[in-house]
């Protein structure tokens, strides 16, 4: 199986030039875990809701005027669409990522996250699962 075959291809993005507070209507606005973030229609970052909480609530930013470019994860990894899945999972694995934009011929053209090869993976499903519950669990001893 390959990425192009499980990969979201819609795409909610943000200009690298945006504010914190406009990617925040986003994340309210589609519900999604992250945002990949452009610049001159180029891939630029990612921003997820980590990197906001960690750069810009922790370090006391404004959101209403800290520019995404100030706080977004630069350095990206990517996978080509027609890549094995298990070629995702290795860089995923590797970088210790969640989720990882797909690429064909240098052109943005989805994201692929841990979530879509669990819902195609049943053994890694059931291992998220448990994790999920034992996490849970954790939070009542």
């Amino acid at each position: 199986m390959i990425v192009e075959e499980i990969m979201s291809a819609k795409l909610v993005t943000v200009d690298a030039n945006d504010t914190v507070k406009q990617a925040c209507d986003k994340y309210r606005d589609y519900k999604i875990g992250c945002l990949v973030v452009t610049e001159n229609d180029q891939l630029a970052g990612i921003l997820t809701e980590r990197d906001i909480i960690e750069r810009t609530i922790c370090m006391d930013k404004d959101p209403k005027t800290t520019k995404i470019k100030e706080i977004m994860s630069s350095d990206i990894k990517t996978v080509n669409s027609y890549d094995r899945i298990e070629d995702a999972i290795d860089i995923m694995k590797k970088y210790k990522i969640k989720k990882l934009p797909v690429v064909n011929n240098d052109r943005l053209v989805g994201i692929i996250t841990i979530t879509d090869i669990a819902y195609t993976r049943p053994s890694i499903r059931k291992f998220l699962e448990i994790k999920k519950e034992s996490v849970a669990l954790n939070k009542y001893m």
